[in-house]
């Protein structure tokens, strides 16, 4: 039996999605963020060194990191609920397109994501009152100079990339569009993704639609990126 070691508000629940696109029977262990720090809580190092999620045990074995995660999956498991390959055959065109945004999503995107968070944290979070005016107007320096403009640069070539095709790997719904849910996901929920995107929005509108992703939200719990 696969476990899922499911960490709120965190990127295993697309594994979760994955899992109900792929029709596999697993369970689920629930880890709950501090409230104060939002880190993982100590008891995921006992599953993996690290102490982050998503980490899944597959009877023996354990695979942390989501892309690694996926990659197993599909290797053991690549054929969905309905017969449809989750992806493309090795070799082809399609295939590039999912290896190449299967690793964009963590190793391009996520990262000035990651940083939009921490200096927002910085600029609203509590201090000194004698400290706070300088830590805000680093902040909002680094935001807007440095920060927002790489991830709008990512959200306008992710909207070019869309007006191509309808999945991030073609005409096909693959697990890159799992990968890449997380990453626009966040952005939607703090990084300026909005109308003015209307294929990530739309690509937003079809994957929020499909059964598989919705029975992964009901069986991983409140999931704040989704508004």
């Amino acid at each position: 039996m696969i476990i899922v070691h499911h960490l709120n508000n965190s990127r295993s629940q697309r594994i979760l999605w994955l899992l109900e696109e792929l029709g596999l029977a697993y369970e689920i262990k629930k880890y709950q963020r501090d409230p104060k720090t939002m880190l993982a809580p100590p008891e995921l190092r006992a599953v993996h060194p690290l102490g982050k999620s998503p980490v899944i045990s597959d009877g023996d074995t354990v695979v942390a990191e989501s892309g690694a995660i996926v990659e197993y999956l599909i290797e053991r498991h690549g054929v969905g609920a309905e017969g449809s390959a989750l992806a493309p055959a090795p070799g082809t065109p399609e295939r590039l397109l999912y290896t190449y945004f299967l690793h964009y999503a963590e190793g391009s995107m996520m990262p000035p994501l990651l940083l939009k968070l921490v200096f927002d944290r910085v600029a609203n979070g509590p201090a000194p009152f004698f400290v706070r005016p300088i830590a805000r107007g680093i902040a909002g320096k680094v935001l807007g100079t440095f920060v927002q403009p790489q991830i709008d640069r990512h959200l306008g070539y992710l909207e070019a990339e869309l007006g191509k095709r309808t999945w991030f790997a073609g005409s096909q719904f693959s697990a890159a569009d799992i990968q890449m849910s997380f990453p626009l996901e966040a952005a939607a929920a703090r990084g300026g993704l909005d109308g003015r995107y209307p294929n990530l929005v739309a690509f937003l509108e079809r994957i929020h639609a499909r059964p598989a992703y919705r029975q992964a939200l009901e069986r991983g719990g409140k999931y704040d990126f989704v508004k």
